[in-house]
C-alpha cells in the first residue's frame, strides 16, 4: 500500500508520525507525498487552538475530495481532548487518540478486511506508562528527535494538553540511550530531546531519574554528534543542573524557555509556576555559565486581563532579557480551558497590535545577538542543500549561517566545518570556512 502522512503540531508529534511511518515500512508498505497516489492518508493532528482544528478538518475534507477511497486515520490530540466532534466527522475511517498510535497498522488492515469504521481511544489514567515507542530513524536525516516524556500536570489556564496528553510519564533511561545509540549509528550528528514537558522528565520513574542525568549520559556516548533540548520549564532549571549541564561538551548551548508573559499578574492569572524575577535569574546564570549561550522563547500576548499596563510591562520585560529569537502569538480562545471562560477578554484588533509591536522588539534583539557573532568560530552542522548559492547549517547556538557555495554540484550535507561568522543581515549570519 502507498501511504500518505501530515503531520500537524509539535516535535513530539512530528516523533509520533515518524514512529507510524517506520511501522508501515517495516510491513513493506510505502511513503507517498502525493494524496491522489495514496491507500491510506494518516493525520497526526493538534489541538492547541481552535484554528488547529479547523486546520485538521480542512486537510481531512481535501483529502476526501482528492482521493476519495484512500481509508482516512485521524490520530492525536484532536478526538483524544474532544472525542465527540471526532467521531461526528464522517470524512474519517479510523480515529485513535494519543496512545497507542503504533497500532495504526494494525487498525488499518482490520478496517480493510471489514469495512467497519474504527474508534480507538483510550481514556488517560493516573499511574499510565508511556508508549513505549522507540525510531530507528532513517539514515538520510541530519538531525533526529527522541521522545523521551510525555504528559504534563501543569494545567496553565490557557492550555488543554493535559487533557489531550494525559499525567507526566517517562521513557526509562536505558531505553533512551538505547534510542540514541541507534540514532548515533545510523550516522545523526544532532539528537533533540523532545517532550510535553521535558523538565519532568522523570517524576514517574522508581529510580527517579532527572533530565539532567540523561542528558548527561547521552552525552558521554561515542560519536561526532551533539545534543540540543526542546523547549523546557523555566522553574525546573536548578543551579547545580546547569553546572553540571556546562561540563558537557556535546550539549548545545541553546535554551528555549518557555515565558508566555513578562507581566507578573498575567503569569499568575496563567498558574504558570515562576514570576519575571525567577525567570530573570534563570537567565543570568544560564549566560554565567554558558556565555553568550543563545536563550529563545514564547511570547503570548492578548490574554484576557492584559490591560496596556501588563502588555507594557511584558514588552520591557522582554527587551530587557534579549532574546535571540522569540516566536510570538496572539491568545487564542480554547474550549475546555478556563481562560476560555475568563472575563475581560482582550478583542482581536489589540491582540495583533501587540503581537506586532512585541514582534518588532524581538526582532530588534535577535538582530543584536546576531551581530554578537560576528568574529566568532563556530561548528556548524550543515543540512540539507536547498540553495544552490549557498551551504546552510546551524550552529550550537541555533543560529543559521550561511556559506558561500562555489560549487552547486557539491554538498556538505551531514558535515560538521568550522566556520567564522563574517556578517549577518539580522536574520542570518554569513560565515567562511576557517582552513
Amino acid at each position: 500500500m502507498k501511504i500518505y502522512y501530515y503531520t500537524f503540531g509539535c516535535k513530539v508529534n512530528q516523533y509520533e508520525t515518524e514512529h507510524i511511518r517506520e511501522k508501515f515500512e517495516q510491513e513493506g508498505h510505502e511513503t507517498v507525498r502525493d494524496i491522489a497516489s495514496a491507500n491510506v492518508c494518516v493525520i497526526n493532528s493538534c489541538t492547541v487552538t481552535e484554528q488547529a482544528d479547523q486546520k485538521c478538518l480542512q486537510m481531512l475534507r481535501r483529502i476526501r475530495k482528492t482521493s476519495p477511497r484512500a481509508v482516512t486515520v485521524l490520530a492525536g490530540c484532536f478526538p483524544q481532548a474532544f472525542r465527540e466532534k471526532a467521531e461526528g466527522l464522517a470524512e474519517c475511517d479510523i480515529i485513535v487518540g494519543t496512545e497507542n498510535k503504533g497500532s495504526i497498522p494494525e487498525l488499518t488492515d482490520r478496517f480493510m478486511k471489514t469495512g467497519e469504521r474504527i474508534i480507538s481511544i483510550s481514556e488517560h489514567t493516573k499511574g499510565e506508562k508511556i508508549d513505549s515507542m522507540t525510531n530507528k530513524c532513517s539514515g538520510e536525516k541530519t538531525r533526529s528527535y527522541i521522545k523521551i516524556q510525555d504528559g504534563c500536570d501543569c494545567y496553565c489556564t490557557y492550555c488543554i494538553i493535559p487533557y489531550a496528553r494525559g499525567h507526566v510519564r517517562s521513557k526509562p533511561l536505558k531505553d533512551v540511550v538505547s534510542e540514541a545509540e541507534q540514532n548515533i549509528a545510523a550516522g545523526h550528528k544532532e539528537l533533540i530531546l523532545t517532550g510535553i514537558n521535558l523538565c519532568f522528565y522523570g517524576k514517574d520513574l522508581p529510580e527517579r531519574p532527572t533530565l539532567t542525568d540523561v542528558i548527561e549520559s547521552i552525552c558521554s556516548l561515542k560519536g561526532e554528534f551533539r545534543v540540543r533540548l526542546g523547549s523546557i520549564e523555566p522553574e525546573m532549571i536548578l543551579e547545580d543542573d546547569i553546572k553540571r549541564l556546562a561540563e558537557l561538551d556535546k550539549l548545545c548551548p541553546h535554551f528555549h524557555l518557555s515565558l508566555q508573559s513578562g507581566s507578573d499578574s498575567i503569569l499568575k492569572a496563567m498558574n504558570r509556576r515562576y514570576d519575571s524575577a525567577e525567570y530573570t535569574a534563570l537567565c543570568k546564570l544560564l549566560r554565567e555559565y554558558f556565555p553568550n549561550c543563545a536563550i529563545t522563547t514564547d511570547i503570548m500576548v492578548g490574554f484576557p486581563g492584559e490591560d496596556d499596563k501588563a502588555f507594557e510591562e511584558s514588552l520591557s520585560f522582554a527587551e530587557e532579557i534579549a532574546f535571540a529569537d522569540a516566536h510570538i502569538f496572539p491568545y487564542s480562545r480554547r474550549a475546555g480551558t478556563k481562560a476560555n471562560d475568563m472575563p475581560n477578554q482582550v478583542p482581536q484588533h489589540i491582540k495583533h497590535e501587540r503581537a506586532k509591536r512585541m514582534s518588532e522588539v524581538c526582532t530588534k534583539t535577535k538582530a543584536e545577538y546576531l551581530s554578537s557573532c560576528v568574529g566568532k568560530v563556530f561548528d556548524v552542522l550543515f543540512e540539507r542543500e536547498t540553495e544552490a548559492e549557498w551551504h546552510s547549517g546551524h550552529a550550537p547556538n541555533y543560529v543559521m549561517i550561511k556559506v558561500h557555495r562555489d560549487n552547486s554540484e557539491e554538498t556538505w550535507r551531514r558535515r560538521i566545518r568550522k566556520v567564522r561568522v563574517i556578517s549577518t543581515d539580522g536574520e542570518f549570519c554569513y560565515g567562511e570556512i576557517v582552513r
